[in-house]
């Protein structure tokens, strides 16, 4: 029998890879302070399948973890301190609290005589440096060299949590699986995103209004939740993801997002105008995993196409947040390289 911890299981894509795990007969138990769960019953329905419990907890309080269960085979760390409000307002508190959460994860999993696999979700973030400073290949492969950016930027406290975190795996003695997300996205996953974000404003536009896109020219890649968190659970089984680092992601379809707007205007099926707008400081023009490693060692392709994954996304919310009584405004911008997770 299977069983997983999963850190900050109400969030985005623990949640989802909490839900898959439960359908494949895995015992899961969550831990999250859950200050940012969606107002829907997936959560208790999750919550109400056998095998499946949560705790509340912060986990930068120091011993929050050390009354638990120490059966588990395999730790998904998810908990963290993301997004791009957070990086430009906290900087510090995204240095401290993402490594302090860690560091107690460590300790934890070092104690758990049956561990098989700590997965630590680090972010395509790490990829900065390197593109800033120096040539960046695309796609990108894992084993790049990584630079950082400006220290003083609080940008990079986000990214330097995050090396820094990949370090600590693989210096920790644990087997690990170190995971570089691109650009995941899907339901329930807040609104301080690229896909959530156009999908509002886009559904809140007078009919021949206009939907304004910024970095219209930049392109990405999206990764639907459901593969991402298939490859996720494919590398934390598959003796050929311990001790390695993979993109998380898709390779194929790069889209600018001028082209995401233009799908989001047909899947919201109102007359809109796409309006250019500035680009992003700080936004890189291209961001594209390079997915072989992870391909052959999960022996899974991601194959949602984004337009279907967009009109999911877009089902989704309009039923729990659009169409709710004083939904929460879409941010008035939205820098895409923080999009998804990561």
């Amino acid at each position: 029998m299977k069983k997983a911890l999963i850190t900050g299981g109400a969030g985005f894509i623990g949640f989802h890879l909490a839900r898959h795990l439960v359908g494949r007969g895995w015992q899961v138990e969550l831990v999250d302070d859950f200050s940012r769960v969606p107002e829907d019953d997936a959560l208790a329905q999750l919550l109400a399948a056998p095998g499946a419990r949560a705790r509340s907890a912060d986990l930068v309080d120091p011993g929050t973890l050390d009354d638990l269960d120490r059966d588990f085979t395999h730790v998904f760390h998810m908990a963290a301190i993301l997004g791009v409000a957070h990086v430009l307002e906290r900087p510090y508190a995204v240095l401290r609290d993402n490594i302090a959460m860690l560091n107690q994860v460590l300790d934890y999993s070092a104690r758990l005589p049956g561990l098989e696999r700590l997965i630590f979700p680090s972010s395509s973030e790490v990829y900065a440096g390197t593109l800033e400073h120096f040539e960046l290949p695309i796609p990108t492969p894992e084993p790049t060299p990584l630079a950082v950016t400006d220290l003083s930027r609080p940008r990079t406290s986000y990214m330097l949590s995050k090396i820094y975190g990949e370090a600590l795996c693989h210096h920790s003695g644990l087997p690990f699986t170190i995971l570089r997300p691109h650009n995941v996205y899907g339901p329930r996953m807040g609104l301080r995103h690229v896909v959530p974000e156009l999908l509002q404003r886009a559904y809140r536009a007078e009919p021949g209004g206009e939907l304004e896109v910024f970095s219209a020219d930049h392109t990405r890649t999206f990764c639907y939740v459901d593969d991402a968190v298939e490859l996720t659970r494919r590398l934390a089984e598959a003796d050929a993801g311990k001790n390695g680092t993979f993109n998380l992601g898709t390779e194929e379809g790069e889209t600018t997002m001028r082209e995401l707007a233009e799908i989001v205007i047909r899947v919201v099926g109102k007359p809109l105008t796409i309006r250019v707008g500035p680009t992003t400081s700080g936004s890189p023009k291209r961001r594209c995993p390079d997915m072989r490693r992870a391909i052959a060692a999960a022996g899974y392709e991601p194959s949602a196409p984004l337009e279907d994954g967009v009109r999911r996304t877009f089902e989704w919310y309009r039923t729990h947040v659009f169409d709710r009584p004083d939904p929460k405004p879409a941010p008035k911008r939205k820098d895409a390289s923080l999009a998804g997770s990561d």
